[in-house]
């Protein structure tokens, strides 16, 4: 019994000694690279009045947006900010992401799929996106 006592504290203490010497053998694990979330797309910058980005707002407000959109934060979509910062501010932008918001569509973000909004006008998507796009850091809201 002493004995086997003996050789289980045995083989305790060398796998302990073996532990703590092998803890200053570890590397540090490599940092890869966060992958950019937002690929931000160049372009030119209109500005946007601010009536339409109050009825656009107005708009959101009553749609189902905010149940997979967050203003500031990723959700199951991207947050807005973060679409604000991709796109450009000019109609070509706006015309093209009302027709997705109308369409639905995946892949611009990962795997999140949007779904169709075909209930929606091509003039209230553009006002979505129009307020949307005002989220833009340094935006201008006089005239477009």
């Amino acid at each position: 019994m002493i004995s086997r006592f003996f050789s289980y504290s045995s083989i305790f203490g060398y796998a302990l000694i073996l532990g703590i010497l092998s803890c200053g053998d570890k590397k540090p694990k490599e940092q890869h690279p966060a992958k950019d979330y937002i690929k931000k797309i160049d372009g030119f910058n209109d500005s946007i009045p601010q009536e339409i980005v109050q009825r656009g707002e107005v708009l959101i407000a009553y749609s189902d947006c905010y149940s997979c959109h967050a203003k500031d934060k990723r959700s199951k979509g991207p947050a807005f900010e973060d679409i604000a910062a991709r796109y450009p501010v000019n109609k070509a932008y706006i015309r093209l992401l009302a027709a997705r918001v109308i369409q639905g569509g995946s892949g611009a973000w990962g795997h999140p799929v949007m779904t169709p909004h075909p209930d929606l006008s091509p003039k209230e998507a553009e006002l979505m996106v129009s307020y949307i796009l005002s989220l833009k850091k340094g935006s201008k809201l006089d005239k477009f």
